[in-house]
């Protein structure tokens, strides 16, 4: 499943947060009032987005017919504990398992999930209180986020660059500077996040 942009993240949010408050979505119009926006068009734009990352789904000709994520089974795979979109912390792994769509996960490897905690890659639509869905793989091309290990034990998730001296660690908020280390783990790769709607922040702005 492809990542949301920050603002596709935040109408699915509020999406959500409707379907569990009224037991159904919100109509267009509702969600064109909620964000200001000037035109129902605009909303279209976001819930086309949505539906072709495979976040909704959405049947022709009824309102409010819109549903969060695909109605498909399910894969158990390892809970591997958290990691930091922020500063390394040290690698602590819990060994239970979590439930998710079968569709977060790619068709071949071996996948595993980690609680995200901070919010240095929110520009790639990864918030603190997520769960991100890692394949193993020990590369990654630059500029794919992958969890990294680095000085033996501290684990930290960020964009990946290889310079020519050394590997440049690059969140994704503008508001954060770099690491940059002389070697790198790659423990895998992120290939989708899943939401934790129970952590849904009050921040309306779009």
């Amino acid at each position: 499943m492809t990542l949301l942009t920050k603002k596709q993240k935040k109408f699915l949010d509020y999406i959500q947060e409707c379907f569990e408050k009224n037991g159904y979505s919100p109509s267009h119009e509702e969600i064109r009032k909620h964000f200001k926006l000037a035109s129902v068009s605009t909303v279209n734009h976001y819930m086309q987005a949505l539906q072709e990352k495979g976040y909704i789904t959405r049947e022709k000709n009824i309102a409010r017919a819109v549903k969060v994520g695909k109605q498909e089974s399910s894969v158990n795979i390892p809970f591997k504990g958290y990691i930091a979109a922020g500063e390394p912390i040290e690698a602590i792994e819990e060994y239970e398992t979590t439930t998710v769509p079968q569709n977060m996960v790619a068709s071949s490897g071996e996948h595993f999930a980690l609680g995200v905690k901070g919010n240095s890659m929110i520009d790639e639509g990864i918030f603190d209180g997520d769960t991100v869905i890692i394949r193993k793989q020990n590369t990654v091309e630059n500029g794919e986020t992958a969890v990294a290990l680095i000085n033996g034990n501290e684990v930290t998730l960020k964009k990946i660059f290889k310079e020519k001296t050394r590997i440049r660690l690059q969140p994704a908020n503008p508001t954060l500077k770099p690491l940059y280390v002389k070697t790198v783990i790659i423990q895998g790769k992120v290939i989708s996040v899943l939401r934790n709607y129970k952590e849904i922040k009050k921040d309306k702005s779009i």
